[in-house]
Parts: structure tokens; sequence; C-alpha cells
């Protein structure tokens, strides 16, 4: 296990922060990275310019070492909407295809495909909740030789439940499908394995379980999608006469942030050197605390099985009270309500002690 890193954040004493998986806090090392930047940027003549682009094929790399890739399968973006839209532009949807997206998605990644399938003909096919809780067997069900492309995410959003992305690969394989994977809840925060999941695009935004600064984010595209077209043109990706090679020709407009750019080096530099299997095994310990003392009030989550390690969503089956969150946060402890889930979740800054004051709180909200 990772011992308690609290003194890598800025963390006052006596704040629960059990919500990273909505923004986490930055590194004190990617702080001070970005306040760096900014001194370059206020004196830019005295800064080499190399220096920029080389700290993107540093983070390109970085997020590549992290999924099982190289870094000419990277594209650097701004959020999972841009990425999203990179994959949909460069994916064939034919009339009367279907598009595959889950119950409840998350926008991001999700209103493109609306879009496109309206575009072509096609049409959106929702996956039910399972009432099992099998998000897999239900979506393995519904990928068939007329979907298109299944636009999927390793797990939900609010609560943690697994969709196991190797098998939907093996399935999309199967079918002929393109297989997008939104791995923004994941990436960073469990193992990673293109060559297991062989999706067409991952795509991530950054500022969650990547640890790093709004308006960043990645592609990962399989080589086979390495030919398309990028949502944006210009220089860095565009020689002029044609696309960047690799995944590059999909980087967006002005990926040399002289600020972002240093300041998510420093956090994959310190996500690789804990190891994603390392944070999910010891999150994963807070997390059946949480599980645990749910339980004990009758609150109801995935199975252990069926859930990341990192977080994990409470359903109350008589609801949760008006002000809850506000009310918490007022106790300085923070976390949130998604899609009718409690969600807590961690990072290596909390304990277990961060578990039970939470629900001495809720013990006297509910």
């Amino acid at each position: 296990m990772i011992a308690n890193q609290r003194h890598l954040f800025d963390i006052p004493e006596g704040v629960t922060y059990l919500n990273s998986a909505a923004r986490s806090p930055l590194l004190r090392a990617s702080i001070a990275a970005g306040e760096a930047g900014i001194t370059r940027k206020a004196q830019p003549w005295a800064v080499d310019p190399r220096t920029v682009p080389d700290e993107a094929e540093t983070l390109r790399r970085l997020f590549a070492g992290l999924i099982g890739a190289t870094a000419d399968d990277i594209a650097i973006v701004s959020s999972t909407s841009f990425g999203a839209a990179v994959a949909a532009r460069n994916l064939p949807v034919g009339a009367g295809q279907t598009i595959l997206v889950p119950q409840a998605p998350f926008p991001s990644h999700h209103l493109v495909w609306q879009d496109l399938a309206a575009d072509h003909g096609a049409r959106i096919e929702t996956i039910p909740e399972p009432a099992d809780g099998d998000w897999t067997a239900a979506t393995l069900e519904r990928i068939g030789t007329d979907t298109a492309v299944a636009a999927l995410p390793p797990c939900r959003w609010y609560n943690g439940a697994i969709i196991d992305a190797e098998a939907v690969g093996a399935r999309c394989r199967e079918t002929g499908t393109a297989f997008v994977l939104d791995a923004t809840q994941t990436v960073g925060a469990m193992p990673m394995d293109v060559a297991r999941i062989q999706p067409d695009f991952i795509i991530a935004s950054a500022y969650k379980w990547l640890l790093c600064p709004y308006t960043l984010g990645f592609i990962y595209a399989a080589p086979h999608r390495q030919d398309g077209r990028g949502i944006e043109v210009h220089q860095s990706n565009h020689d002029g006469e044609g696309p960047a090679p690799g995944a590059r020709r999909y980087d967006m407009g002005e990926v040399f942030n002289p600020i972002n750019l240093p300041m998510a080096v420093a956090a994959l530099e310190q996500i690789t050197a804990w190891t994603p299997a390392l944070i999910s095994e010891t999150l994963r310990l807070l997390t059946d605390r949480v599980a645990e003392a749910g339980a004990e009030r009758g609150l109801t989550a995935p199975p252990a099985v069926g859930r990341v390690g990192h977080y994990i969503g409470l359903q109350s089956e008589t609801g949760w009270p008006d002000g809850m969150i506000e009310a918490l946060a007022a106790d300085d402890i923070h976390l949130c309500l998604r899609a009718g889930a409690l969600r807590a979740s961690p990072y290596l800054f909390n304990t277990p002690a961060d578990a039970d004051r939470l629900f001495e709180a809720l013990d006297r909200l509910l």
C-alpha cells in the first residue's frame, strides 16, 4: 500500500475532501511548476523555444505509459468532449446502424454521438440499468453487427460499477464495432492496458484522477485510427503539406501551453512513480470502509467485485435530505450527489478517519 501522501497536497487540517472524481486537488509540485510557467510567460524571451514542445512530448510519453501505449499514439487535447468529437469525425456510421451508450451517460461523451446519429440516419441505443447490477453482461448483450460504435466508459461515473472494457473490446472486434472508451474516471487510478482492451480510441480529461489543471486531456488513437482528420489544423499538427504522423494530428490548437504542460508533467510523473495499480489497491481500503459503514446504515452500493477501487456511490431507498451536501460542506466534508448516489471518491491524502468522519456527520443528518 502507498503511505498517506497528504503532505504533497495543499489541504488544510480539518478538511475532509472526498470528491476527486469531480475535480482533484493539485499536487504542490504541480502548483510550483505552474507558478514557474507563469514566470516563463511573463518573460518569454528568456525561455528556450524548445522547452515547451519538449514538455509536450514528455507528457505524451507519460500518459502513454499509464495505458501501455507509445507516445506516437497520443494526442494532447482540451477535454473529453474534444476527444469524442475527434473520434466521431473519424468513425463510419451508416443509416440504420446504432451507436451504443449506457443509460445516464456522461454528457461530454454522449452529446456528440446524438448529433452524429442524427446526421447519418443512425440511432442511439441505450443500455438500461441492469436489475442485477451487471453492466458488463447488459452491455455485451446489446453489441451486434448493426452496432457502428460502442461509446462507453470502463465504469459508471456515479457509483463506480464496472463495465469490463476488455470483454467489451473483444465483443466489438467480433462484430466489427468501433469502440470508443471514455477513461476519464479510470486512467491514472487503476491499471489499463490498450493491448488487452484494443479500443479504437480512448479519451480522458485530466483534471480528475490525473491530478492535472483544467483544459487538458488526452486521446489514444489505435494505429489503424491514426490516418484521420483532426478538429483543428495548425502549425503544430500540420506541416503545410499534410497532417503530423500518428495521433499528433489530433492535437488541439495552442498545445504548447507553457503553464499547463509543466503542471501536468509533474502530476503524471508522480502518478507513474506511485503506479495506478497501487493507487487502486490503496484507495480500495477506503472505499471498502465506506461500503461497510453504508451497509450498516441500510445504504447500498455495487458489490466489491463489481466496482472500481477508487470511488463508490451509495444509494438510499428513502432518498437523501435536501441540503445534505451543503450541510456536509459546512463541516468541511466535501463530496457530491451524482445520479442519486452519494459518491465518495477519496485519494491518497485521505485516511480511514475521513470515512469515519463522513458517517458521523451523516448520522446527525439522516
